[in-house]
């Protein structure tokens, strides 16, 4: 095949011996493809057939003609039978055919979700140290040592820095890119753990942990952004559920640096992940969706090659971005749209409630109190005699275990399911520790007080873990790509100033409440998640981003309903659906 060569790097090399344009595919010699040049520009790929000349396959040809098989079938209208038929069970799931990545494309997505991994242990980090921290400045030997008053500042002063990067995050990755404002928020991480190192007053530790709160709030949105960007349906579960798995592993490792170092050394310890993220990162193709809606073509199909490993589905994928921001550009008169006047788009709204709905419901479970407070929830139970940094280092121990556990569950079950299991097994953990409490109340602690309090709050966390990684799914698979990077950072603002809230306040319903009544309200918090999602949250798993932003655009607001929402919408002759079939709406 005779192709005229151009400027292009090692991303763009497929096989050996072929190389990528901008207007043609890069095929290896002994393949050639059907249909005219006007049918690709109008339809995008065109079928590839191996040429009669082949007389043998590589494994990359042979992907190629697997996927060139899967959109053949796409094609075929017998493909999307009636919803009810008979024909319609024995058909392929749509999951299995919208995207085929080479096992090359795979290992590029995974290598990079590697390299935002390295970043989410360095955030965990800083969360964790100050139970290194904190003990060893109460010391009255210790140079800096410090009062409970200082203390309870050293602690908090974080969580009240990162709304300050979440929402700086947003205009800053719709402004220069997901990638670049990732760099820029590894700067003030490495910084930070600086300057808590190298402190010589107080004032400087608290700098030090301003300074690292704000990096973290600067990394969150962009990073599961970015992830959710990159990946293809069947991994994008897996892909952006992987960074809790790091960040709890953040945690235990900062603890584990604790029981053996000095606070100033871990602290320089600290600085070792944020600057192998920073140079892996630096190295990393920056977001295909973010490039082909900032006009540049050229290294979106260069990002996307290298991302799927075969041209054709990055020339697919190309095909679809760019076609539906020319829509979005044509249906505001190619004028830049008002961001807040976009909000009361019935599109975004819904996936807003649901998104902010839940954030609310996941904090008021326990999610994240139950990991603050650990040592006082279980000394109230009947474990009066733990060690503050054994029970720590176990909290950690157990979410880290049961995040990995969840990140293979979103690879093997839908979403949905997931998330309604885990909340049932939330809710009726909490009644049973709330009833467990209530007939022990006023009984003498006994050893078998505590054993069964701690069985009874590992199986909470264990189920209740499967809520720590939704939100981070739902605001990179949910939100439409033209708010996504600048509502995701508002978003992350509303949910830490959410925790921090009700993390000042968890002492007071505390002693309000007592223990048994918070488990309470834990529990009718989890079983209100539950049949929030099971209502109203779509099922996502395999599918791409565009056919989760066409099904919002529908009219029902309640999952059950969205078959007739379908029917009604073909009646009247609108139609939401993309290339790939009727998303979201007949199963």
């Amino acid at each position: 095949m005779k192709i005229t060569q151009s400027s292009y790097s090692p991303e763009d090399r497929w096989v050996d011996g072929s190389t990528c344009l901008e207007t043609e595919l890069c095929l290896p010699d002994n393949m050639i493809r059907t249909g005219t040049e006007l049918e690709s520009l109008q339809t995008g790929p065109v079928l590839i057939v191996p040429s009669p000349k082949a007389t043998q396959e590589t494994v990359d040809e042979k992907e190629a003609l697997k996927y060139v098989e899967h959109k053949r079938q796409l094609s075929e209208p017998s493909y999307y039978p009636e919803a009810g038929s008979q024909k319609q069970q024995k058909q392929p799931a749509l999951a299995e055919v919208v995207s085929v990545s080479t096992t090359k494309g795979v290992f590029h997505q995974l290598l990079l979700t590697s390299a935002v991994l390295l970043l989410a242990a360095g955030c965990g980090m800083p969360i964790g140290y100050s139970a290194v921290l904190l003990p060893q400045l109460y010391d009255s030997n210790e140079t800096l040592a410090i009062d409970i008053e200082m203390g309870s500042w050293i602690a908090s002063v974080h969580s009240l820095a990162t709304p300050i990067g979440s929402f700086a995050s947003g205009p800053i990755m719709d402004r220069w890119g997901r990638r670049p404002a990732i760099l820029l928020a590894i700067v003030p991480l490495f910084g930070g753990w600086v300057l808590l190192a190298t402190a010589s007053s107080h004032f400087l530790l608290l700098l030090g942990r301003v300074v690292a709160g704000i990096s973290v709030g600067l990394t969150a949105a962009p990073a599961q952004i970015l992830l959710a960007e990159i990946a293809e349906p069947r991994l994008r579960g897996l892909l952006i559920g992987a960074p809790f798995v790091s960040y709890s592993l953040g945690i235990l490792l900062v603890y584990a640096l604790g029981s053996q170092f000095h606070w100033r050394e871990v602290a320089w310890g600290g600085t070792v992940l944020p600057l192998l993220s920073f140079v892996a990162l630096f190295f990393a193709p920056e977001s295909p969706v973010w490039l082909a809606r900032n006009n540049q073509p050229d290294r979106a199909a260069k990002a996307l090659t290298w991302l799927r490993g075969c041209p054709v589905q990055a020339k697919q994928e190309l095909h679809q971005l760019t076609e539906r921001f020319e829509q979005e550009q044509q249906q505001h008169n190619r004028r830049p749209q008002n961001f807040w006047r976009s909000l009361g788009e019935l599109a975004i709204v819904k996936p807003l409630i649901i998104i902010n709905a839940f954030h609310v419901l996941q904090i008021l479970s326990g999610t994240y109190l139950v990991v603050f407070y650990a040592v006082d929830i279980i000394s109230d139970m009947g474990g009066s005699d733990i060690n503050s940094i054994q029970a720590a280092v176990l909290t950690a121990i157990v979410r880290l275990a049961f995040t990995f556990l969840y990140c293979f569950l979103l690879l093997m079950m839908p979403r949905r399911l997931m998330v309604t299991l885990s909340g049932l097994g939330s809710g009726l953990s909490c009644v049973a520790i709330a009833a467990f409490m209530y007939v022990r109340a006023g009984e003498p602690k006994t050893p078998l007080d505590t054993y069964v309090a701690a069985t009874l709050i590992l199986i909470y966390i264990g189920a209740n873990t499967g809520f720590m990684t939704m939100p981070g799914i739902m605001i990179g698979e949910l939100l439409p790509a033209k708010i996504r990077g600048q509502i995701a950072g508002y978003l992350f603002t509303i949910f830490n100033l959410l925790l921090f809230g009700v993390a000042k306040g968890f002492p007071y319903a505390k002693a309000a409440l007592k223990t048994q009544g918070l488990f309470l309200m834990f529990g009718i918090a989890s079983f209100a998640a539950s049949l929030l999602l099971f209502l109203l949250l779509p099922e996502t798993k395999g599918r791409s981003l565009h056919d989760i932003e066409d099904y919002f655009r529908q009219r029902n607001w309640l999952w059950m309903n969205r078959k007739r929402a379908r029917e009604e919408e073909q009646q009247s002759g609108v139609h939401h659906g993309g290339e790939e079939g009727k998303p979201l709406s007949n199963e």
